[in-house]
């Protein structure tokens, strides 16, 4: 994938399944578009992968934290034009705690302990995007 990216491969893509519930191999080419495509092609992209990742600006899934690092390494990349949607993105990743609260609402029903792996999913996703606050800091005084 270029300077950028380079170790996107190394993840296992088509075994993770996105915030929608669909398979997430469709991940690399989002992320290539961003580090790599004009100004609006990599927007779009950004855009398409938040309903991936985060799903409706609060749900993520299992291959959010997984993405995290790369939406990292591309926030911090002089290249790429769209810092302020990652960001953005980025935030909302951080900010989810919707299986957190589906599970504490369920703690008395069937259903509670089945809220368990998504609610690792969120704590994946927001510990990761916690492990690149140097970077965020960075685009944000950047004026991103």
């Amino acid at each position: 994938m270029g300077s950028l990216l380079k170790n996107v491969s190394s993840v296992h893509w088509g075994e993770l399944r996105d915030a929608t519930g669909a398979a997430a191999g469709g991940i690399p080419s989002l992320l290539s578009r961003i580090a790599y495509g004009d100004e609006d092609s990599a927007c779009l992209a950004v855009d398409d992968l938040g309903d991936a990742i985060c799903a409706l600006g609060f749900v993520v899934g299992e291959a959010t934290a997984p993405t995290v690092p790369f939406l990292l390494e591309l926030a911090g990349s002089p290249r790429v034009t769209c810092k302020a949607e990652l960001l953005d993105l980025l935030r909302s990743i951080c900010r989810t705690d919707q299986w957190h609260s589906a599970a504490a609402a369920a703690r008395e029903s069937k259903h509670g302990a089945g809220y368990r792996q998504q609610c690792g999913w969120e704590a994946a996703a927001r510990t990761a995007v916690h492990a690149g606050r140097s970077v965020i800091e960075g685009a944000e005084s950047a004026g991103m």
